[in-house]
This record gives C-alpha cells, sequence and structure tokens, in this order.
C-alpha cells in the first residue's frame, strides 16, 4: 500500500492510544521521522501538569500541540473540539498546512469519549475523519494492566490495530498467549509488532479502519455523553529545579525508589539538567523498567532546567520531591 497526500475536505485522523509506557511517543517519533512526504498536526495529551513529550518528539516542522491540563478523555475535551477546530481554520485560510491529524492520547485515557467527538461535533465530522485508533500494547507489563485498569481493557476494545512493544523482553510462548488474550477481547483488530517505533508506517497511517458500526456492537451507547473518571488512587506530581542533578546521587535515590515503590509507579520520565553534560538528559520509566538517553544539546544562553513528572498509585509525593531535591549539584 502506498501512502498518499489527502486533499479531500476531511482530514484523516489516527488516534494513537496504549497504557502508560507502551511506546507511544517512540512510535510517533518515528512517523514524524518517515520518509513519506506527509505533513502532520500533532496533538499531545499528557496526564499531569507539565509536558514531556514535546521535548522528547524530533525536531521537526510538524504543528505540535500540547494539552497537559487534565485528561483527554474527560476534562479537556472541549479543548480538543477547539484546538481542531482552530487547525482547521487556520488551514483553510492558507496559515498553515497538514495532510494527517494525529492525536496521542494520555496513557490513561479511554479512547471512546475522544472517538465520539468525530461523529458528535458537527464541525469536527466535517472538517476530519476518523481513521483509526492505534494500540500499542507493552508485552512485558500488559497482563498486569489489563487486569486492574478498565482504561488498558477499553484502549484494546476500541483498537483497529494493535502494535506490540518490548517482546524481546518476554518468552515467545508469553508474546503468543498475550497475542490469543488481545485476540479474544477484540477480534475484529490485527495484532503486529513495534521494535523501539520501527513498524510498517502504512499499516498505521491509512487503515480506513474505524467502523461506527461494529463500535455500536460493543458499546451501544457509544453516541451518547459518556461520563469517564479516573482511578483516585492514580495521581501525578511534578518535580522541577533549575540546578543541574548530580548523577550519581540522583542514580541512588530513583535506584532506592524503584526497590521501595516500583510496583505503583506506573510511568515516569523527565527531561533533566545533569552537572557537566553538554545536553538534556530525557529520563523514563515503567514500574521496574528504568532508561535514559541523550536529548538535544543545551543552546548557548539557553535556561537549563530539569522537570520529572511521576504518574503512581499512592505514590508518596513529599518523599520523592525532597528527595529529589538532596540529588541537586
Amino acid at each position: 500500500m502506498s501512502l498518499t497526500t489527502h486533499r479531500n475536505k476531511q482530514v484523516p485522523v489516527t488516534l494513537l492510544t496504549g497504557f502508560l509506557g507502551a511506546g507511544k511517543t517512540t512510535l510517533l517519533n518515528r512517523i514524524l521521522s518517515e520518509e513519506h512526504g506527509l505533513r502532520f498536526a500533532v496533538i499531545e495529551n499528557e496526564f499531569g501538569e507539565a509536558g514531556i513529550d514535546s521535548d522528547i518528539l524530533v525536531r521537526s516542522e510538524e504543528q505540535i500541540v500540547e494539552m497537559n491540563n487534565g485528561c483527554i478523555c474527560c476534562t479537556v475535551r472541549g479543548d480538543l473540539v477547539r484546538i481542531l477546530g482552530q487547525l482547521a481554520q487556520r488551514r483553510d485560510a492558507g496559515e498553515i498546512g497538514f495532510d494527517r491529524v494525529i492525536i496521542e492520547t494520555t496513557g490513561l485515557a479511554d479512547p471512546a469519549p475522544v472517538a465520539q467527538t468525530f461523529f458528535v461535533e458537527e464541525d469536527i465530522g466535517r472538517a476530519y475523519r476518523l481513521d483509526a485508533i492505534v494500540t500499542v500494547v507493552d508485552a512485558l507489563h500488559a497482563g498486569q494492566q489489563l487486569d486492574q485498569h478498565h482504561e488498558a481493557q477499553e484502549q484494546v476494545g476500541f483498537a483497529d490495530r494493535i502494535l506490540l512493544s518490548k517482546t524481546d523482553l518476554v518468552t515467545t510462548e508469553e508474546a503468543e498467549a498475550l497475542v490469543k488474550r488481545l485476540n479474544g477481547m477484540n477480534a475484529r483488530a490485527s495484532v503486529g509488532l513495534v521494535d523501539f517505533g520501527h513498524t510498517d508506517i502504512a499499516q498505521i497511517l491509512e487503515v480506513g479502519g474505524f467502523n461506527l458500526d461494529a463500535i455500536l456492537e460493543i458499546e451501544p451507547d457509544f453516541l451518547q455523553d459518556v461520563a469517564h473518571e479516573h482511578d483516585d488512587d492514580i495521581s501525578s506530581f511534578v518535580f522541577r529545579s533549575t540546578r543541574p542533578f548530580a548523577v550519581g546521587k540522583l542514580e541512588a535515590f530513583l535506584s532506592t525508589m524503584l526497590t521501595e515503590y516500583g510496583a505503583d509507579m506506573l510511568r515516569y520520565k523527565g527531561v533533566l539538567h545533569v552537572a557537566e553534560m553538554p545536553a538534556r538528559v530525557v529520563f523514563q520509566g515503567v514500574h521496574m523498567m528504568m532508561g535514559s538517553d541523550l536529548g538535544q544539546p543545551w543552546r548557548d544562553g539557553e535556561a537549563r532546567a530539569s522537570v520529572m513528572v511521576f504518574i503512581g498509585r499512592k505514590l508518596p509525593q513529599d518523599v520523592f520531591l525532597e528527595g529529589l531535591e538532596g540529588c541537586l549539584a
């Protein structure tokens, strides 16, 4: 299948979803850096008050809009309608150009209310077409997430495409068992693999897979207002500082926190200012798995700062914030 530039009235939209830490932003980076000749408008939503992913995304000419003052499926759905409307107006006026829209939801989003937007909001429905819901599933943590979180189940149930990430961290038998479980939850969606964002882009961007009749079979009330609330046990907090981290202290502290609270640390990530490092350090983790990479170099005269976001179940915020303060150089 070849990817073609769309010039018709309705702009195709890909809804990229998946539970916390599944690898959505890594996949999005891959899509943005692929040579396909398409231009994208990207809408990023994060759970919590601070956005990190725009710093992790590749530098590009894409239109990237952040929504980090709530979850896209409930508190800020009105913002989504407003942003999509503004993008359409600016595109029609010739101020910006894009061929497709990708909406990356927070890992705690129920995709149903987001998908609803394209059917119950008349102006949005005229300007956009929901092409597909693509769900990234973390092969290592999926069993636990599907058992414990309704949102993870909904993300699989509504998917038109399911992409398994981190299959290198599980056995072949475990991967096969997970695929069987996913097929049982959603027989409509094909299951593929994504390896550090690498997958067949054509299978993601021109799916034509969102079928309203099929969705109404799973959820007859889909077109009605869906009240959605998150588990009160799950919350997020942010650490910020303009002082640099001492890398040894930070590694020791985070290692202690993982030992103590790793099971409840659903997702944590940040862009760090580390002493004597010429570039940002991009830090990410899910439960007990943590890693870091060098990001964009700091520019001359640029204000350097660290921002870290933690999402978890009943995490002791004061312990984390005070401990991180003690890791500063």
